[in-house]
């Protein structure tokens, strides 16, 4: 069975259309290729990270590849989210990973894009 750390619960996940709003209007983003991110972190709040991941239509048209996408990241992220918490920064932090390649790459890829974007998030923290 999986210990706590390794899972992704839905209170992990960010899904209130305001702090989605919050999140686009006012977080600060970058780019490892083939992943766009955009974080918003606030310090003085309790040690909270939330999550969305997305692949736009525009690129990928059949839901089937997109719902593959998305699953390859929440992969990488479950298996990776710890280098967020090993920083040892506290306060809340909300980000948003978006898949922004035409092409379907392996896990191995995004997995590698992935710990790229959580080690940047953590020496922005």
């Amino acid at each position: 069975m999986a210990t706590t750390d390794s899972r992704l619960p839905k209170s992990e996940r960010l899904r209130s259309f305001g702090a989605v709003r919050r999140l686009f209007q006012s977080g600060r983003g970058g780019f490892v290729y083939p992943l766009r991110y955009i974080v918003y972190a606030e310090p003085d709040e309790e040690l909270a990270c939330k999550v969305l991941f997305s692949t736009p239509k525009k690129f990928h048209k059949r839901a089937n590849r997109r719902n593959l996408l998305r699953r390859r990241m929440r992969e990488a992220y479950r298996l990776n989210k710890s280098l967020l918490s090993e920083s040892g920064k506290s306060g809340a932090v909300e980000m948003a990973i978006i898949y922004s390649s035409k092409e379907v790459l392996d896990f191995k890829t995004i997995e590698n894009a992935v710990r790229k974007v959580l080690k940047n998030v953590a020496e922005a923290l």
